[in-house]
């Protein structure tokens, strides 16, 4: 299986680790993207608790996307290139003065892929 994790917070990150801590076998593969905004290091970190969550569970790979003002078409796009069959989000940003309803990037990561998108429930 490929899963492809879109991240932009530590929370969204431990979220998607908690998803796929019971569903991963080992040859599976997680490609773990973000998309840096004004907050590099929150990215830097989102990538950082991946791989210290997910080693040695699946092969694990990561890299910061260049959204150029609209993350859900680099996400789709990653998804895209990499084959992946599920993709992993966060409902929107993983701040804490982030509000309960969906983002817009969520919505349209939905909205535009061709695989099952998982939003996995945030606790901030």
């Amino acid at each position: 299986m490929q899963y492809l994790v879109a991240t932009d917070s530590v929370h969204t990150t431990a979220a998607a680790c908690d998803y796929l801590e019971d569903r991963l076998e080992r040859d599976d593969r997680v490609d773990v993207v973000t998309v840096p905004a004004a907050e590099e290091r929150d990215a830097e970190d989102a990538i950082n608790v991946a791989n210290a969550r997910l080693l040695g569970q699946a092969e694990i790979s990561t890299e910061r996307l260049e959204g150029d003002g609209n993350p859900a078409n680099a996400i789709l796009a990653a998804a895209n290139d990499r084959t992946a069959d599920t993709i992993i989000i966060g409902p929107h940003a993983g701040t804490p003065d982030a509000g309960p309803e969906m983002g817009s990037t969520a919505r349209r990561i939905i909205e535009g892929a061709d695989v099952p998108v998982v939003v996995v429930p945030l606790s901030l």
